[in-house]
This record gives structure tokens, C-alpha cells and sequence, in this order.
């Protein structure tokens, strides 16, 4: 995982934290979710996100456990669509291990084809960031 300087926000779901090349890095944690701790951990990173102007984000989600259809609606339907307030986001993701989940996080990703988020799907941390590195800072 590359160094981020800080942890911004921790729950059950997982870690957000700042980059020093100004980007988010999320991690999920492996097992079960409650919504309101997803609900949680994706209003803070989209306030990170807004709190520095950034518009890039690296997702660790390779320990992460498949999406209920309750967490892919509120993803789809809340965050996706309103978290970034019109700004383009750009997420490299880091695809999970369990293919369950990955199925989930492709099923989000595609239903998210509307919202203003630009992501790419990876299997390993090092094309995710190098991707993310290309991609203008905001």
C-alpha cells in the first residue's frame, strides 16, 4: 500500500486516509457490514475528497466481502450520484479477492456508468497506481 501521511477516518468497514500525492486511499476490511457504518465511511471520504479538492481516489477493496443489494442501492443511488457535486472523480480500484464481491463491485461499478466517476478496475495495487498517478490532479 503506498504511504499515506494520515489516517482521516476509521469504522468497521474500514480506513480512509490522505496521500501525500494528494489522493484518497480507502481500504475496506474484511467481513460483514452494517449500512450505517458503510453509510459512514463513503460520506467521509467524500468529505476528504471536498475538504482538499482532490478528485482522485485509490480503493483497497481485496479483503472486502460482496455488497448486500441494501449497501449497491444506497452506492448507487445516494453516494454515486451526489458525494461529489457535479466535480469528475477518478477511482482506481483494487479488485476484491473473494469473486462474490467481485461480481458485486462490478454490478455497482456499471450501474455507476451515470454518476460522475471515471474508475478503473484493477487486480494489483502497482497498475492502480500508476493509473491514478496519470490521471490530472484537480
Amino acid at each position: 500500500m503506498p504511504l499515506p501521511s494520515r489516517v482521516y477516518f476509521e469504522n468497521p468497514v474500514g480506513r480512509i486516509m490522505e496521500h501525500p500525492d494528494e489522493y484518497a486511499v480507502i481500504q475496506y476490511h474484511a467481513g460483514e457490514r452494517a449500512l450505517d457504518c458503510l453509510q459512514a465511511f463513503l460520506r467521509h471520504t467524500g468529505q476528504l475528497l471536498r475538504l482538499h479538492g482532490w478528485n482522485r481516489l485509490l480503493g483497497d477493496q481485496r479483503l472486502m466481502s460482496p455488497y448486500t443489494p441494501e449497501e449497491s442501492q444506497w452506492i448507487v443511488e445516494y453516494w454515486l450520484a451526489h458525494q461529489n457535486q457535479g466535480q469528475a472523480v477518478y477511482g482506481a480500484v483494487i479488485l476484491p479477492e473473494d469473486e462474490f464481491a467481485r461480481l458485486s463491485v462490478n454490478q455497482v461499478m456499471q450501474e455507476a456508468q451515470a454518476a460522475a466517476l471515471t474508475y478503473r478496475l484493477f487486480d494489483n495495487e502497482a497498475a492502480a497506481v500508476a493509473w491514478l498517478k496519470q490521471v490530472p490532479a484537480a
